[in-house]
């Protein structure tokens, strides 16, 4: 973000980029549509009236092309996108979001196989003497 921007810009921008993070994490049109719209309120900050600034417009649309997947040049628009995020954990998130190689998590398998007889092993109340 920008050393000279004032707080509400920072709230904004932050706002932009968890609309980023959770149309990363859901890769839902209304997310996605979301995200533009934030984008939009962050490009209206820049006091163009003729609403010709539109960076944050078209790079959102530019990283959600690249988030689905659809993008010409995916990874250098989401490392632009990251590189510029200063909270790490937020940075964090994206990334974790957008890491495409993660093979889902191995299931353990069940230490109790079907068929075992749970109290095999216990003595019986009766054995016991109760």
């Amino acid at each position: 973000m920008r050393e000279d921007a004032t707080e509400p810009e920072r709230q904004l921008l932050r706002v932009w980029q968890l609309a980023v993070l959770r149309f990363a994490v859901t890769r839902d049109g209304d997310d996605r549509m979301h995200a533009l719209g934030v984008a939009g309120e962050v490009d209206r900050l820049g006091g163009a009236a003729d609403d010709a600034f539109h960076f944050f417009r078209r790079t959102t649309v530019e990283l959600c092309a690249a988030i689905s997947a659809r993008g010409a040049d995916q990874d250098a628009v989401v490392g632009r996108f990251l590189a510029q995020i200063d909270n790490v954990r937020l940075k964090r998130a994206v990334e974790a979001a957008l890491d495409r190689d993660r093979t889902p998590p191995k299931l353990v398998a069940s230490r109790i196989k079907p068929g075992n007889d749970l109290w095999r092993g216990l003595p019986s109340r009766r054995a016991a003497g109760t």
